[in-house]
C-alpha cells in the first residue's frame, strides 16, 4: 500500500456539525478499530445539549448516550449558527489539524459551508488525505430551483475530485458520482446504518399488545406508522389520504414525530372522517421507538425527498415491514419487492391506497415479511460499514504517497470532557 502500516496506526479525524443518535454508535466503532487512532471534532453541542431543532419545531435532546466511548473535542462555532456558508465557521479546526499530526480527516460538514474548506485547506498543507462525500442520489434540487442543477452537473465533478476519496451511504449516491465521471476506484459505499444490535435487542422486549391498546387498538387491527418530521418534503398528508381512501375496516394510523404540519393533519383527519382512527404521538425519542416499531405492522415513508431514510433501518431491524415511495434513497438497497417491503411512485395517493387494502388482507401475513425485512440487514450492517470506511482511509492515505507517523499516544476513548480550543 505504499506505507508501513504494521508500524503505526492511521491518526483520523471526524469533523461533525453536532452529536447526533446515529453518528454516534459508529463513531464508538470506529474508536475499536485497531487500525486507527481516531477521534471528532464537533462543530456544535446541539443533541448533546438541550437546543432549538427548527424542523421539528422545538427543543430537543436525545436519550441516548452521544458522547461515550470515543475521544471528541468541541470547537467552537464563530458563524451566525444560521443555514448559511458562514453560519458554520470553525476557524479553530486550522489549529486542530495543523498541529495534530493526522493521516487523514473525515469531513461530514458539507462543502457550503465554510467550516469545510477550513478543514479543506488545513488537510492540504498539512498532507494529510481528505475524505468527503455527500447522501444524495440526484442533481435535482429539494427546494425546487432547476436552475441548480446544471451548475451542480459542470461544478458537482470538479468538487468531488477535490476528495483523496469519496464516501456514500448508498448505491443510490455511488451510481450519481460514477455519472459524474468520478473513478470508480475513488468511491467507496460505506453503508449507512444504525446500531444494528441494539434495535433488535430493544425490540425483543416489546410488549406489543400492551402499547396497541394504550393507542386504543385491538391484536386484529392492522397499524400503520409514520415515523419522521411533519415536513411537506416527507408527504405526511400522502399518506393520510390514502389511509383515508383505502377504508379499511380495522386500521389506525399512527403518526411519530412533530414539525409545522402538525395542525393541518389533524384538521385533514377530522375533515376527511378519520380522526378516531388516526393517532398524534408528537416527538418521539430514541429509546422509546423500538416500542412503537414493535407494535405495528407496516412502515410508510411517502418522502418525495428522502437521501436515505434510516428510519427504514430502524423499522425493518424491529421485524416491521417497510413501503416507501420511489424517491428514498434507502429502497435500492434496502427494499425487496414483495419480501422486505414494496415501493410505489411518490405522490401517487390511489397507488398507495391500493396498496394499503392489498397489504392489510396480505398473503403471506406482514408479520412474515417482518421476519424477512430482519434478516435483510444483517448484510446492511456496522460491520460492513466500519470496514468500508477504514479501507476508504487506508486508500486515501495510500494514494497521496504519506509515510508513517511516529509512534502514537493511545486515545482517550470514552472521555466525555470536551477539549475546548482557544483562539
Amino acid at each position: 500500500m505504499g506505507m508501513a502500516m504494521s508500524e503505526h496506526r492511521l491518526r483520523v479525524l471526524a469533523i461533525a456539525t453536532h452529536p447526533v443518535q446515529y453518528a454516534a454508535p459508529i463513531f464508538r466503532l470506529m474508536a475499536q478499530q485497531p487500525q486507527i487512532d481516531f477521534q471528532v471534532a464537533y462543530c456544535g453541542m446541539r443533541g448533546a445539549e438541550a437546543g432549538h431543532d427548527p424542523e421539528f419545531g422545538h427543543s430537543v435532546k436525545w436519550d441516548v448516550p452521544l458522547l461515550d466511548g470515543y475521544a471528541w473535542t468541541h470547537v467552537p462555532n464563530h458563524g451566525s449558527g444560521a443555514e448559511s456558508f458562514f453560519g458554520l465557521r470553525n476557524p479553530g479546526l486550522w489549529k486542530l489539524i495543523r498541529n495534530g499530526r493526522f493521516d487523514a480527516i473525515l469531513c461530514y460538514a458539507g462543502y457550503l459551508r465554510a467550516t469545510f474548506w477550513i478543514s479543506f485547506l488545513a488537510a492540504k498543507t498539512t498532507r494529510a488525505a481528505f475524505l468527503f462525500g455527500t447522501d444524495t442520489v440526484t442533481l435535482t434540487p429539494l427546494d425546487g430551483r432547476m436552475w441548480k442543477r446544471p451548475i451542480k452537473r459542470l461544478t458537482w465533478p470538479l468538487l468531488f475530485r477535490l476528495a483523496d476519496q469519496v464516501i456514500v451511504p448508498s448505491s443510490g449516491t455511488r451510481e450519481l458520482m460514477l455519472s459524474l465521471g468520478i473513478p470508480e476506484e475513488r468511491v467507496t459505499l460505506t453503508p449507512n446504518i444504525v446500531e444494528n444490535d441494539w434495535w433488535i435487542a430493544q425490540s425483543a422486549g416489546v410488549d406489543r399488545t400492551a402499547v396497541r391498546q394504550s393507542w386504543g387498538a385491538s391484536a386484529e387491527d392492522m397499524i400503520v406508522l409514520f415515523c419522521a418530521k411533519l415536513q411537506p418534503w416527507k408527504r405526511p398528508l400522502d399518506l393520510l389520504r390514502a389511509f383515508a381512501a383505502a377504508e379499511l375496516p380495522r386500521a389506525m394510523l399512527v403518526f411519530a414525530g412533530e414539525g409545522p404540519l402538525r395542525a393541518e393533519l389533524e384538521s385533514a383527519a377530522a375533515s376527511l372522517g378519520v380522526a378516531v382512527r388516526v393517532r398524534f404521538l408528537g416527538f418521539v425519542n430514541q429509546r422509546q421507538l423500538p416500542a412503537i416499531y414493535g407494535a405495528v405492522d407496516l412502515l410508510v415513508l411517502p418522502s418525495e425527498y428522502d437521501a436515505f431514510g434510516l428510519v427504514i433501518n430502524e423499522a425493518m431491524l424491529c421485524g416491521c415491514p417497510v413501503v416507501a415511495s420511489d424517491r428514498v434513497g434507502a429502497v435500492r438497497d434496502l427494499i425487496e419487492i414483495g419480501r422486505t417491503g414494496f415501493v410505489y411512485r411518490c405522490g401517487d395517493v390511489s397507488e398507495l391506497a391500493s396498496l394499503l387494502r392489498r397489504l392489510s388482507t396480505h398473503d403471506p401475513p406482514l408479520s412474515e415479511l417482518g421476519r424477512a425485512a430482519r434478516a435483510r440487514m444483517q448484510s446492511w450492517s456496522p460491520r460492513e460499514s466500519i470496514l468500508a470506511t477504514v479501507n476508504a482511509i487506508t486508500k486515501a492515505v495510500s494514494r497521496i504517497g504519506r509515510g508513517a507517523s511516529p509512534p502514537l499516544v493511545a486515545s482517550n476513548a470514552g472521555n466525555r470532557s470536551a477539549r475546548k480550543i482557544s483562539e
